[in-house]
């Protein structure tokens, strides 16, 4: 598989300067994303959290050359990997000694996961528009936790602050691996039976009825994004019945609803785009995203 294009790697090795600015702060920039690898351009960044320090395999290096339409788009993306793994470092300081023994598999590496793959799936998305469509890229999604602190950190590089890269996507139909279920129209999306019951449950306004007249052109990718939408609430309440008892007041906003939240949005986002590649765009779908707990 080859290397990205040497104007894309110049231009990468500028986005890494500009996140060691921003991260050297509060984290420590140097090392390899995987075992005995460096990036291209030299420098990984990797951000260290007190309790250990979640690694990533690197994204970057892995890529075929990207045609130039694609730049732009795979480099927020790439920007948006990073940013992933440094709110999921902040996220394991923050709830140091909250939870049981599968609490950061399910808080924090679980729910980093699920955004790494939507993210990577992008990324092949764009590139797969004007070349061959890169594949096994989802592999890549899992990271790790180094327990023991040691400098293990994550490799894809980029800079902070980049928050959702779903500007300008175009998504094609991300779905993620074993979406089910559908999205109902009665103006909360319900989770599926027994998940829950003992927690509680999330309840997310209904998009299916908020959207305009879909074109037929969209139709697909619009029902593949709306039953990811409820796969998503079914996840959420899985981890919500699976974690009862664990963290503190703020654990279910902090690892539950705000992950979800943000895959929300993501997908609602691809529902809007799709929609306006061949009629006017939806507004104010961004405002459904937010979930809340029902006791």
């Amino acid at each position: 598989m080859s290397r990205a294009l040497p104007k894309y790697n110049r231009r990468r090795v500028a986005v890494i300067g500009g996140a060691a600015a921003v991260v050297l702060s509060g984290a420590v920039i140097a090392g390899s994303a995987l075992a005995g690898e460096t990036s291209q351009g030299g420098t990984d960044a990797r951000t260290l959290a007190a309790p250990g320090t979640i690694s990533c395999p690197d994204v970057a290096s892995q890529l075929p050359a990207v045609p130039a339409s694609a730049q732009a788009e795979v480099e927020r993306n790439l920007t948006l990997l990073q940013t992933q793994i440094q709110e999921a470092n902040k996220r394991l300081t923050d709830t140091v000694g909250q939870g049981g023994p599968n609490f950061v598999d399910n808080a924090i590496l679980g729910p980093l996961e699920d955004k790494r793959v939507a993210t990577v799936n992008r990324i092949a998305t764009a590139i797969g528009r004007t070349a061959a469509r890169p594949t096994g890229l989802e592999a890549l999604a899992p990271c790790s936790l180094d327990a023991g602190g040691a400098d293990t950190g994550a490799g894809d590089t980029g800079e902070a602050g980049a928050g959702d890269a779903g500007a300008g996507e175009t998504g094609a139909g991300d779905t993620g691996a074993g979406d089910t279920g559908a999205e109902g129209a009665g103006g909360t999306q319900q989770p599926a039976d027994g998940t829950g019951a003992t927690a509680g449950a999330i309840s997310c306004p209904d998009v299916a009825s908020q959207l305009p007249a879909v074109p037929a052109s969209a139709q697909a990718e619009v029902e593949r994004n709306l039953t990811l939408l409820q796969t998503q609430i079914q996840e959420a309440n899985k981890r919500l019945t699976d974690t009862v008892g664990q963290g503190g007041p703020n654990f279910v906003n902090n690892a539950i609803l705000g992950p979800l939240k943000d895959k929300r949005t993501s997908t609602i986002d691809r529902i809007a785009i799709s929609i306006g590649r061949t009629a006017e765009k939806p507004a104010g779908l961004d405002s459904l995203a937010a979930c809340t707990l029902t006791e």
